[in-house]
């Protein structure tokens, strides 16, 4: 990234001299161009030079003279690259100097290396009295400070990416796009246009997160354009990387048994541990293997995060899946469409626009035996995107809405609660179970997950249906040694 003192002062004008110069290249590609194809490629023509030998001639003859048309094509796509650059970086450079003129009108002080700080020196002696002994101003002030910087980096940043934009789409001006041209490595014959709305767009394309939890904000971050092309070209590996991830951030509501392993453990603590045990043996036997995996998890003790098998949930429970299509796509889809569509418009109706969506997470319980005593009340939400694309023949476009399932827990006991298990057959006291944790033989623990990829046709009077997969199954009821995976 480039420093706020280079982004201030780099003389943006040899952009421009550096086109003229790639300009003037293609003209003298052009005039020998011609001459080589009267002075040599046409003697190859010719009735004079026949055979064997004048058809090779004729071959080479031929990628020579569609080299030097590449020639041109390419020096004048780097003369628009370095144009578009030019102009593109003027307006986001204004833009920085625009913020950093706006925050010293708001008494910011911006130094030369963009580091900004409440302005103390325009204060009156009374003001700066008060701002001295009033810790309430001095925070203000920080805050103000802090903003205006989140401001400048942010326009930074915008540059930052429109450079390496920059890069890339010089990088592709010059690479041969045809390898079977009859040249290793030659002239690109048919240089691309950028596919993206701004150079800006295009550096931010290429500067996907590596960390899955920052990848659903950078997909946002981007214009609909960018994500159309994205995921036209890149789809799979984005969807796996997390694109359809939601931004909401979910936090347990109540502490549950309190802290962990605080207690000593008593011969009691080893019984109750032995008739848990018991206890999520009997469900993998009778078939509650959903509730037997977590019951297994929390006795393990690790307090490691759970992944929720959200397609068994599915699966299993139609209550849960009515609770989707009506509560979360069925109430939102009519405004994700206006959006997307509005989008789509504005982009000039003639492109690809992708819009991540996100449905109000909402807290309700689960209703089938198995995944109440599993999970039981929850959080769950939608999250994925609206793809607008144009009708190859003028028509109206096509309108669909990717989504997964989100779902958000916390595995923990309620005191003054008990829960019958194996049919009201055994039942174990909720302050028992929240025992074990207390005094470190088990461990209370966040759970979520996400659903497949589900797909909705936005332009269909066909209400929206979550249709869960096939989930199989692996190993034997009687193996609760299979705790850990999903599909069990």
């Amino acid at each position: 990234m480039p420093t706020y003192h280079e982004a201030m002062s780099t003389d943006l004008s040899t952009l421009t001299a550096a086109a003229g110069k790639w300009e003037e290249m293609a003209a003298r590609f052009n005039t020998l161009e011609e001459r080589y194809e009267k002075g040599v490629h046409g003697i190859s023509l010719g009735e004079s030079w026949i055979g064997l030998s004048a058809n090779a001639a004729h071959a080479r003859f031929t990628v020579t003279l569609k080299e030097l048309r590449g020639a041109q094509k390419e020096a004048k796509a780097v003369a628009r690259v370095l144009r578009d650059a030019h102009a593109q970086l003027i307006d986001l450079r204004n833009r920085l100097e625009a913020i950093r003129d706006d925050a010293v009108k708001a008494g910011m002080r911006v130094s030369d290396r963009g580091a900004v700080a409440f302005d103390t020196g325009r204060l009156t002696q009374d003001e700066r009295t008060a701002y001295v002994h009033d810790p309430d101003f001095q925070q203000t002030a920080r805050t103000r400070a802090n903003e205006w910087a989140d401001k400048l980096v942010q326009a930074l940043k915008a540059l930052t990416d429109a450079d390496h934009g920059t890069r890339l789409a010089l990088d592709a001006a010059v690479l041969d796009s045809d390898p079977t041209d009859g040249t290793f490595n030659g002239f690109n014959r048919n240089p691309r246009e950028n596919p993206y709305p701004s150079l800006e767009e295009a550096g931010k394309a290429a500067n996907m997160p590596e960390d899955r939890g920052a990848v659903a904000q950078w997909w946002r971050d981007l214009d609909p354009v960018t994500r159309g092309v994205l995921l036209r070209e890149r789809g799979d590996e984005l969807r796996a990387a997390g694109i359809l991830d939601p931004l909401y951030r979910w936090k347990s509501p109540d502490s549950g048994s309190g802290p962990f392993d605080v207690e000593d453990p008593t011969p009691r603590d080893l019984w109750l541990h032995a008739q848990a045990l018991g206890i999520a043996t009997t469900g993998d036997v009778i078939g509650q293997t959903g509730a037997s995996r977590n019951m297994l998890h929390y006795l393990r003790g690790t307090g490691d995060t759970l992944d929720l098998d959200v397609d068994r949930m599915l699966a299993d429970d139609s209550d849960f899946r009515s609770k989707i299509d009506n509560n979360h796509v069925a109430v939102n889809q009519d405004a994700w469409r206006r959006q997307a569509l509005a989008e789509f418009h504005e982009a000039g109706g003639d492109r690809t626009v992708v819009v991540p969506v996100e449905s109000r997470t909402r807290h309700t319980n689960l209703e089938s035996d198995e995944w109440f005593r599993a999970v039981g009340a929850h959080a769950q939400n939608v999250s994925g995107f609206v793809t607008v694309t144009p009708d190859a023949h003028g028509g109206a476009p096509q309108v669909s809405l990717d989504y997964q399932v989100n779902v958000w827990d916390r595995y923990n006991w309620d005191p003054g609660k008990s829960t019958p298990f194996a049919d009201g057959l055994i039942s174990i006291s909720d302050d028992d179970m929240g025992r074990l944790h207390k005094v470190g033989f088990a461990q209370e623990f966040d759970m979520k997950g996400s659903s497949s990829t589900h797909r909705h046709d936005l332009g269909s009077p066909i209400p929206p249906t979550t249709t869960p997969e096939d989930q199989g199954r692996e190993g034997t009821r009687g193996d609760v040694s299979r705790g850990e995976e999903k599909n069990r």
